[in-house]
């Protein structure tokens, strides 16, 4: 393996656990791992592809999956014995799955989530600090902007989506010891300006409308995830944008970029920027930033 590649973790024996009367809660890991996420986005697409009688909804998070079904139709045990089944028969080491990556744009430091965070200060671990600045020294970084250069240094996947619809959670696609790490605010703030990009634990978020929030704040995206009517492009088929799965590289934008790209959206004219791959766990594994960089010449090249 090369000397960056990612060990492959053995992950201990699926929990299965019943939901009330029509779910079932499979817990892959206590903690979150590459491993564990592909395993519960193989398994979960699988599910789908076989297309089980009663089952009605199929959620992967990030180290497990839910799934809702019509007990009518098909009875709890007969359908663990069937997630187990197609568990047994699904390798992550072998399995590919067809997935976007999107270029997503990101002003740091924008005047909005500055300006929120600086009303919360009282909230916060360093009410001293700005969030990136709190997050680049908590993390070894001797500046904020070397802190966003390596936000933006490979790409994230989407492992789940949730907390308020279309929110997704993404992990960076680095090895472990080089994975952001930031708590979450001490106390959470009663606002959180719609679009804003956070950072909480290890992994990033995209809020998709105001509201509370508790994790860190590093910019803002001019991009929604979240189009209730569905009049932009890229949400005909679905009010939310991403997907698990999905492969988002966050670029840098300055405030003339932001400008633009917001007039976009709100004239319904813009849409994102993809490609789509077939992304390789095996090949991941064995080279990440080689492989970061692959996607990302399939994306701008």
């Amino acid at each position: 393996m090369a000397a960056n590649s990612i060990t492959p973790k053995d992950l201990p024996e699926p929990r299965y656990e019943h939901g009330g009367d029509d779910h079932i809660f499979v817990e892959l890991d206590q903690e979150m791992s590459f491993d564990a996420n592909f395993r519960a986005m193989a398994v979960t697409q699988q599910l789908r592809e076989r297309d089980l009688p009663g089952v009605t909804e199929i959620c992967p998070a990030n180290a497990s999956y839910l799934l809702r079904f019509e007990p009518e139709e098909i009875g709890p045990n007969e359908l663990v014995d069937e997630v187990k089944a197609v568990a047994a028969d699904t390798d992550i080491s072998s399995y590919e799955w067809e997935t976007r990556i999107v270029d997503f744009p990101v002003l740091y430091q924008d005047e909005w989530t500055h300006e929120t965070l600086m009303r919360f200060r009282e909230n916060h671990q360093d009410p001293d600090a700005t969030d990136l600045e709190y997050s680049a020294e908590l993390n070894g970084f001797d500046s904020v902007d070397d802190f966003i250069d390596a936000h933006t240094g490979s790409p994230h996947m989407v492992t789940m989506v949730g907390f308020v619809p279309g929110l997704p959670f993404c992990f960076q696609m680095v090895p472990r010891e080089e994975q952001i790490e930031v708590p979450k605010y001490v106390q959470p703030r009663t606002d959180t300006p719609s679009r804003a990009v956070g950072y909480g634990g290890a992994f990033t978020a995209v809020y998709p409308v105001q509201g509370a929030g508790g994790y860190q704040l590093y910019g803002r995206t001019p991009v929604e995830v979240l189009d209730v009517d569905q009049e932009l492009a890229d949400f005909e088929e679905s009010m939310v944008f991403p997907n698990p799965g999905d492969i988002l590289n966050f670029r840098r934008i300055d405030r003339e970029e932001y400008d633009s790209v917001r007039e976009a959206v709100e004239d319904g004219s813009f849409e994102f920027d993809t490609a789509t791959v077939e992304f390789s766990p095996e090949e991941f594994f064995a080279d990440p930033h080689g492989y970061n960089e692959e996607l990302k010449e399939v994306l701008y090249g």
